[in-house]
């Protein structure tokens, strides 16, 4: 089915309500992230302007054609952001957000890759039967290993499990069934951003930081641990992601595998058939 002009004019108005700006301000290459301080980071690196709606905080870089935007925590966030920005000539977004690393050779700091995500926060469904897999786009994803290979950057591949619960540390029942799955990472918003790019034909990848180890004694995130990771790889973090995606964009001129039509052709009104 083509796109429906009051559904996109509604999803253009809900985006305009939430970011506190135009959408026609967006660039073609976008930023998601949960935290408000990477939306700071980047506009102070970047000498552009913060702003903020009723839920978003965005910010925008014409000269690099990069936008980012703070959707807060949650797979119903993830969802609408998603849904919302799918209704753009948005050409490559990547997620960078943070994850709970379950291998213990895994250190606060190392980059996880997921190629994919465990359905554990309910959300996906909207979009898909369980038995869908919720997959990272590859093109994003080799996009991401390539620029961390060239930076010698050291990081890991593997699934993640994405939860609706947050407070889960202590619960020796979930933990159990988080141990059977073999995932490398835990987090709130993976599957739901895959499930939903994936049905909305939106080229999403992600990429995330290790930034506790809550299966490890002491290794639950602390207000301090917090803290300590922001100050020492916010920048890192974003400035590799905006190597990404312009890294994506060269691969999907090239027409390597994994874009979508939306992105090859250039279609300015995206389709969601």
């Amino acid at each position: 089915m083509e796109t429906n002009p009051h559904e996109a004019e509604i999803a253009r108005q809900t985006l305009e309500r939430y970011s506190g700006c135009a959408s026609g301000e967006f660039q073609s290459n976008l930023i998601l992230t949960n935290f408000p301080r990477y939306v700071e980071y980047f506009a102070k690196s970047r000498n552009v302007p913060i702003l903020e709606g009723s839920m978003f905080k965005v910010a925008h870089c014409p000269e690099e054609e990069v936008s980012i935007l703070d959707f807060k925590i949650g797979s119903p966030a993830a969802a609408l952001v998603v849904d919302i920005c799918s209704f753009l000539p948005i050409r490559s977004s990547i997620l960078l957000g943070m994850c709970g690393g379950l291998r213990r050779r895994y250190q606060v700091g190392d980059y996880l890759v997921p190629v994919a995500s465990i359905r554990g926060e309910g959300t996906s469904d909207f979009y898909f039967p369980i038995e869908v897999p919720a997959l990272a786009n590859f093109l994003m994803q080799r996009a991401a290993t390539e620029v961390l290979d060239k930076e010698k950057s050291l990081y890991h591949i593997g699934i993640t499990y994405t939860t609706n619960m947050r407070f889960w540390e202590f619960n020796e029942e979930f933990k159990d069934r988080l141990k059977a799955t073999k995932a490398q990472g835990i987090e709130m918003e993976c599957a739901t951003l895959f499930a939903a790019s994936y049905k909305r034909k939106f080229t999403l990848g992600a990429l995330l930081l290790v930034s506790d180890l809550p299966l490890n004694k002491d290794g639950i995130k602390t207000k301090q641990s917090s803290q300590w990771v922001y100050d020492n790889y916010s920048a890192d973090h974003v400035e590799k992601g905006i190597k990404i995606l312009k890294h994506a964009r060269v691969m999907q001129s090239k027409k390597i595998k994994g874009a979508y039509h939306r992105n090859i052709n250039g279609d300015e009104v995206p389709s969601h058939s």
